[in-house]
């Protein structure tokens, strides 16, 4: 199985346990979280390209790679993504380097050439 079928699924399967809670506040941080995404004053593609900048700084796997993938849904290019996680490494240092490695590995898979 791929790494974009495996982040997927397991994704999928784990929101289908958090929202089995029927936890309001859950629900109410998916919908605000969901909700941000949308196109506003910013495109959807930008928001997600925003979104993979601010999860690699803080270091998040699964963030990154949900916004690698939402990113190119909203229509980036593989170019457009390399160039956000440039912003993110020298805004978040040295330190993502090993989340920025994962991330090249998953985009590769996700958008190859």
């Amino acid at each position: 199985m791929s790494l974009v079928e495996a982040f997927t699924q397991e994704r999928k399967r784990l929101n289908a346990i958090v929202l089995a809670t029927d936890s309001r506040i859950i629900k109410r941080v998916y919908s605000v979280d969901s909700q941000t995404y949308e196109p506003g004053a910013l495109d959807g593609k930008t928001k997600e390209l925003l979104g993979l900048c601010a999860s690699l700084v803080l270091r998040c796997d699964d963030c990154v790679k949900y916004h690698i993938g939402a990113a190119i849904e909203a229509g980036a290019t593989k170019a457009e993504v390399v160039e956000s996680l440039e912003i993110a490494l020298v805004v978040g240092g040295t330190i993502v380097v090993p989340h920025l490695r994962r991330a090249v590995e998953f985009l590769d898979e996700r958008a190859p050439a």
